[in-house]
């Protein structure tokens, strides 16, 4: 099972950037964001105290549920 941060890189580099990309593109950038991680709990954490734009934790709880249905349900 892959990451979370491993399933965010499917959504980097977007000629036109939305949200989920912009995330995406911030956590590549962040060298110490939670590369590894599976859990939300330490992936929110951590964004509510490095919150890279206002809607942030938004577009992350919806892509957590992405990727739980895709990589921990799929």
């Amino acid at each position: 099972m892959r990451s979370f941060y491993h399933f965010m890189m499917t959504y980097r580099g977007k000629m036109n950037p939305d949200e989920e990309s912009r995330l995406a593109d911030w956590m590549f950038k962040d060298h110490s964001f939670p590369k590894q991680s599976h859990s939300y709990d330490e992936i929110s954490r951590y964004l509510e105290w490095n919150i890279p734009f206002s809607s942030a934790l938004k577009v992350f709880d919806d892509l957590w549920e992405r990727y739980q249905m895709q990589e921990i349900n799929g």
